[in-house]
């Protein structure tokens, strides 16, 4: 997430440089290509700034632009940037064979998800044989009081911490059956933190159990953790503790020591 520092507190700060990037965010999944107006729509950006930053990342290759619709588009640069945060991300390459080992064994999606700002970030998918493309594409972002990997993570956290962010951070109802009871989310939290796993039934996705085991750094607390997909009408809670989740707690915990803080 970007820094939230005013411009006029930090003289390091580039302004031009920050509405460019409002640019770039502006596409995700549901908004893959943006007209001009568009832009300023999403942006809050007037309209001459848009159409200036716009041009400019299409010539430097940030954006593809439509010749007929005019229309802007991420260009494979993105793939570019992401390649190298993969190669720069050392958790990434230690996860990476433990997922592919984890899927295949469960024949089910597995996730290294990281805690990033107040969502987790989906880093690396392996999917099951049954996954559908939405289960292959890193970058996805979830709010992390509604995931088994937020939940998990933050119940690592300190409880005055924690108890802060749930009280405070982003709780959208994205199906009918999310738990929007923050009092409720706390107790969840506190039982991670005895169990050391969380599990989550219909949050994100209805029909879906999410199981997640955290990968904590030195001093004990997580910023990531192995997180594991299921059918909720494929798979028992009973089914899930025998036969996912002891898995996904030793994957967690084998990469865990080779964690540098």
């Amino acid at each position: 997430m970007p820094a939230q520092v005013p411009e006029k507190q930090n003289t390091l700060y580039v302004g031009s440089l920050a509405k460019g990037l409002r640019i770039l965010r502006a596409f995700d999944e549901t908004a893959t290509e943006l007209s001009l107006s568009e832009l300023v729509k999403r942006t809050g950006l007037e309209k001459s700034a848009a159409q200036r930053l716009a041009n400019t990342l299409h010539l430097e290759g940030m954006l593809d632009k439509d010749p007929a619709t005019k229309r802007y588009r991420p260009s494979h640069a993105w793939l570019e940037m992401a390649y190298a945060y993969f190669w720069s991300n050392p958790l990434v390459r230690l996860a990476m064979p433990k997922l592919i080992e984890l899927s295949h064994q469960l024949d089910a999606t597995v996730n290294l998800a990281e805690l990033s700002g107040d969502h987790i970030l989906y880093v690396s998918r392996v999917p099951g044989r049954s996954g559908q493309f939405a289960s292959t594409i890193v970058g996805r972002r979830l709010p992390a009081l509604s995931s088994a990997a937020g939940r998990v993570v933050l119940s690592t956290l300190p409880k005055e911490t924690r108890d802060k962010m749930i009280a405070t951070w982003p709780l959208p109802q994205m199906t009918p059956r999310t738990n929007m009871d923050r009092d409720s989310i706390v107790k969840i939290v506190d039982e991670a933190e005895a169990n050391g796993f969380a599990m989550t039934q219909d949050q994100s996705i209805l029909s879906q159990t999410g199981i997640a085991a955290p990968i904590k750094g030195p001093n004990g607390q997580a910023f990531a953790a192995i997180q594991c997909s299921v059918s909720t009408r494929m798979w028992s809670i009973e089914k899930i503790e025998q036969e996912i989740l002891p898995y996904i707690i030793e994957a967690a915990d084998s990469i865990a020591p080779h964690i540098r803080g």
